[in-house]
């Protein structure tokens, strides 16, 4: 059985990106339908406060961690699971914050790696096209998701995306965006309307779709795919430093650097 990994009450799957997407594609060929979510610390401190939200995050069959401070905080629930001491909590509290940019791997023991949706969603379409499987991109801003279908079809020869809608997460839009979808009978659906609306969305309307066996909410993924956003080199994105890269393209997004660089690591030694 995998092991799940619990945060803020929010389960977490410990699989890398490689078995995250075999997963995936197991999901698109079963006769079930299934759903993949990316929490990120933000998202976390969103599901505390919205109960709908955080049901909806646990029903999941895969939730893989997007964002270094989910992996920290696994490492960190860890090795105080058996701590009484606040003292000691503190003081492993800053420590294990501190080997984030200094010893990134010590973080990686409990979850074992950072799974994006960028990341994901690229993996699934290249493993989807040794079976032909059909998939339908939905979200993001008008015609961004039509140049991301161009963008994965050039990159992964014999993905097969029959279809693509911006359309918007709003309720009296479902019906519209429900039978584009279903006169394109997809096995796979990525949503990209960002969380919780993505989530939501899936959830409500999952059931709508029969031909759909794998949804999942995948965020700004668009935006980084066709280049709209340019994700932090690598070697920031090892050390948890993609933040600061992304404030630096977006100053607009300082509230949620804060709430996932600040907020977050005080709710999970609060809540310790």
């Amino acid at each position: 059985m995998q092991e799940k990994i619990k945060i803020m009450k929010i389960k977490f799957d410990s699989v890398t990106l490689k078995e995250a997407t075999q997963k995936a594609i197991d999901f698109a060929k079963d006769k079930k339908q299934h759903y993949i979510t990316t929490p990120n610390p933000e998202i976390l401190l969103e599901a505390q406060k919205n109960n709908k939200f955080h049901k909806v995050l646990n029903k999941s069959d895969l939730n893989v961690p997007d964002g270094i401070g989910i992996l920290w905080a696994a490492k960190y629930l860890d090795i105080t699971k058996n701590t009484h001491s606040k003292f000691i909590k503190l003081i492993k509290w800053f420590f294990s914050l501190a080997t984030i940019p200094f010893y990134p791997k010590y973080i990686r023991t409990v979850l074992k790696e950072r799974v994006t949706g960028v990341d994901l969603t690229q993996e699934i379409c290249k493993e989807s096209a040794n079976s032909s499987m059909k998939i339908f991109l939905l979200g993001s801003a008008e015609g961004v998701a039509e140049k991301t279908a161009k963008i994965l079809k050039k990159k992964y020869p014999g993905t097969r995306i029959v279809g693509t809608y911006a359309g918007t997460p709003k309720i009296e839009d479902e019906k519209t965006i429900i039978k584009m979808i279903n006169d394109k009978k997809p096995r796979i659906l990525f949503v990209a309307y960002g969380a919780p609306k993505q989530e939501m969305w899936i959830a409500r309307n999952l059931k709508k779709m029969p031909t759909v066996r794998l949804a999942a909410g995948i965020g700004g993924t668009f935006n980084f795919i066709t280049g709209r956003r340019k994700r932090a080199p690598e070697w920031m994105q090892k050390i948890g430093l993609e933040w600061v890269y992304r404030l630096i393209q977006q100053p607009s997004r300082i509230k949620r650097m804060i709430n996932a660089s600040i907020v977050f690591p005080i709710k999970i030694i609060s809540s310790s």
